[in-house]
């Protein structure tokens, strides 16, 4: 039976405090005053039309869900409210404003842009200047409903145009992938231990008030870089450290409990002991707010807890996190991980692509010795930091060492000087704080040079293609790579976009998401690693989800979160590790590998 395609958009109350920028859609659908004005319908290609509020539950039990795939303008939010406020759940997702930003990365995504982009020259195709003030309306008034409706009717109508229009081309398993992230959040697996959360909100809330207490400060100064500064100044004449930011290279305060300088500081200051720690209590009151969001955006009967993803939320194609609840960054073994529980009678199975950027680098590259380490299963961090020392170094014995070769690994594959590597090491981020001179800097950033020399071949061939497509009228084929037009087209037919993209005074710029934006060999070089690392993972996703025992639940940069069943949880395991280590049709020669385990809880 052939799938009807319904394009849907719901108008719903709001008021000051009931509104989508103050809290997380789940909040806002679970409200007492929520309510559904009405909604816009459209059958295939029938004409759109209105429903009211007293028929919508109606109107919308007239249809075979399992045989209707549904379309909107930002799915995750209609798609909400179809299957939690009306228990309808639809056989398929689609998304304009997900497609929109597949197809222009970067660029705006709402409704009247993406018109703008697939009708440029139709002004009949365009979102109309919505003037109604409804805000804090129950009952909608006869005229207002009739100009709302009318208003929804256009947006319905223009929702399936340009659908019509970003379909044609869009490859299948990006409408697939869109499908499946749409369903993580509109039908939700994952679920919270309400108990063991509420417990942690609650001492995260005791410890941090009596610590901030304790410090003789308030909140507000502790949280805030420079009125810490100016207090510790005044106060105690103690002169906050600096230390050169990695990304602009200028002084800013050394406040981050990993920066050396603070540490240092610290040291030097135990009778502050109380201040010191009042500062970190109230820096990382995050960890109490996010409980707290998990808590309110968690199904109050079911516990399950829906995973907001933003579909190519970076331009490389990268999933970011949205709607006030950012899964994307929960650090590893944290408590509030392990709030996070499969369903009953059900296990969590976690598994991770193991250094996929760094493999997908070398195999680009041609970097053949540094592939046959990985095939090998070699430790490269520890490898590479061997070369630079100059002796046998190992992960156990030699930890600052290695996490040297690891810092290198990671950052100088992308274009990276030795005055940023020296800062990154100097930040601490992801390790141990070290100082490192600038002959020490720039020894290791040469040896990295030389011994990986196809690397930074790689940056330059890259650029110089994206230089020529500008000027070729034909396709320009590198490797699995076709530049075209200032563009990239990757495998799986996707393009790696650069908006307008131009030569000014020497430097490649295009439209990005911050404006104009100037990039080069090894940005250009880590966009196409990250977009390419992308399509393996989603890909393995797509293959695991298509298993009736297995439910894809979440991902998290090269993570994978599924839901699968609690017998023979080794051989489940296993399967899920093999699909992720077979290299994609492309790329036969890529040695990939992964790790992975499984619990009751997320704790890995």
């Amino acid at each position: 039976m052939s799938k009807t395609l319904l394009t849907l958009d719901f108008e719903t109350y709001y008021d000051t405090q009931v509104s989508l920028t103050k809290i997380t859609t789940m909040e806002y659908v679970r409200h007492p005053a929520f309510k559904v004005w009405g909604v816009g319908l459209q059958v295939d290609d029938e004409d759109p039309y209105w429903v009211s509020e007293d028929e919508v539950p109606v109107a919308l039990q007239e249809f075979d869900w399992d045989n209707t795939a549904l379309l909107c303008h930002n799915t995750p939010f209609d798609g909400f409210i179809l299957t939690q406020h009306y228990k309808q759940i639809p056989g398929y997702y689609y998304d304009t404003a997900a497609m929109s930003r597949g197809w222009w990365p970067g660029l705006s995504a709402s409704l009247a842009a993406a018109a703008k982009r697939c009708f440029p020259n139709d002004e009949s195709m365009r979102k109309g200047d919505e003037l109604i003030n409804a805000k804090g309306i129950v009952d909608l008034p006869p005229d207002i409903e009739e100009q709302i409706a009318g208003y929804c009717i256009q947006d319905v109508a223009l929702t399936y145009a340009i659908y019509k229009q970003l379909f044609e081309g869009y490859p299948q398993s990006e409408l697939d992938l869109i499908n499946l992230t749409t369903r993580m959040f509109c039908e939700p697996s994952l679920q919270i231990n309400r108990e063991r959360l509420t417990m942690y909100h609650d001492s995260q809330v005791m410890v941090s008030k009596e610590l901030i207490s304790n410090s003789g400060y308030p909140g507000d100064v502790l949280r805030s870089n420079v009125k810490f500064t100016e207090a510790l100044l005044t106060d105690h004449n103690i002169n906050v450290p600096t230390k050169k930011s990695p990304r602009t290279g200028k002084s800013i305060p050394a406040l981050g409990k990993n920066d050396a300088g603070y540490k240092q500081m610290c040291s030097m200051y135990p009778e502050h002991k109380n201040i010191w720690d009042g500062r970190e209590a109230a820096k990382s009151r995050i960890e109490e707010t996010r409980a707290q969001t998990f808590l309110n955006a968690a199904d109050p009967n079911t516990n399950s807890l829906p995973a907001p993803l933003r579909y190519y939320a970076a331009h490389t194609g990268r999933f970011g996190g949205t709607d006030k609840l950012n899964l994307q960054n929960l650090p590893r073994n944290s408590e509030l991980r392990k709030c996070l529980v499969a369903p009953e009678n059900k296990l969590l199975y976690v598994a991770d692509l193991s250094n996929i950027e760094a493999r997908m680098l070398a195999w680009l590259a041609g970097q053949e010795d540094l592939l046959t380490q990985f095939a090998a299963g070699d430790d490269i961090y520890s490898n590479f930091a061997s070369t630079v020392y100059n002796r046998t170094i190992n992960k156990t014995d030699d930890p600052t060492e290695r996490f040297v070769g690891k810092t290198a690994i990671l950052g100088l594959g992308y274009g990276m000087g030795s005055k940023k590597f020296q800062a990154t090491l100097a930040s601490g981020s992801g390790g141990p704080a070290l100082e490192f001179s600038d002959s020490q800097a720039v020894s290791v950033v040469n040896t990295y040079r030389q011994t990986y020399y196809k690397i930074p071949l790689l940056w330059k061939r890259l650029e110089n293609f994206l230089l020529i497509s500008l000027k070729e009228s034909h396709d320009l084929p590198y490797g699995v790579l076709i530049f075209r037009d200032g563009n990239i087209l990757l495998p799986n037919k996707m393009s790696l976009k650069y908006t307008d993209l131009r030569v000014n005074d020497g430097n490649l710029q295009y439209v990005g998401r911050n404006g104009i934006e100037t990039t080069y060999g090894g940005r250009i070089t880590e966009n196409v690693i990250q977009a390419l690392s992308r399509i393996v993972i989603t890909d393995a996703m797509l293959q695991l989800e298509n298993d009736p025992e297995l439910t894809v639940a979440l991902t998290v940069h090269d993570e994978v979160v599924l839901i699968g069943p609690n017998e023979n949880p080794d051989a489940t395991m296993d399967y899920i590790i093999s699909v992720l280590c077979k290299p994609p049709l492309w790329a036969a020669e890529l040695p990939l590998d992964a790790e992975g385990g499984y619990a009751r809880n997320y704790s890995k």
